[in-house]
This record gives structure tokens, sequence and C-alpha cells, in this order.
């Protein structure tokens, strides 16, 4: 949703749903990883930790400028559709497949 445009509760629901798939599918993915160990599993924690550390400030930055609007449904999906990009963005990289919307 667009700063202008006003999200409803069920835009929210919807946006939440396809986070927790992407989400399902990148955990273990990422647990993989880890569990191997090596340099790829210290690769993977330390670009986790970075990528949750930046996401968390650019978030902070556009909730202080209200790039999500006004009114709790256009905030919360704002949020939401900020982590699915990290979310996706994440599946896509771990699998080497750029799918979805």
């Amino acid at each position: 949703m667009g700063k202008n445009s006003q999200a409803t509760w069920l835009d929210v629901a919807g946006h939440a749903w396809l986070l927790s798939a992407e989400a399902s599918m990148v955990v273990p993915l990422r647990l993989f990883r880890l569990v191997r160990g090596g340099e790829a599993g210290c690769r993977e924690a330390r670009l986790m930790v970075a990528e949750k550390v930046e996401a968390h400030g650019k978030l902070a930055k556009k909730l202080k400028r209200g790039d999500f609007g006004t009114g709790a449904a256009n905030v919360t999906d704002g949020v939401v559709q900020f982590y699915l990009g990290y979310v996706r963005g994440n599946r896509q990289r771990l699998t080497g497949r750029k799918t979805g919307g």
C-alpha cells in the first residue's frame, strides 16, 4: 500500500499470511546452513545479524517519516510488507530462484 492508499485489515491478513509462508521456507534453509557450520555457516550467521540491524534502522526511519500513512491498518500493513521484502529476498537468495509476487 502506498502512502495515499487505504489498507484494510483483509490486506494486512493477506500480507501477513504471505510473510508467514515465506518465513516458513526461509527458516529451515537458514538453519541448514547454520547447522552445517564452517565458513558458510559463519557467513550466514553474520548476515542474519547484519540484516536485522539494517532492517530495524530502515523501518525506524520509515515510521518516523510517516511513509506508511496514517491509521492502524496502513501502518501495520506497511510494516508487514517491509519485512516481507526482506524475507522474500532471503528465500530467493537461499534457493537461487526469483519467484513470487
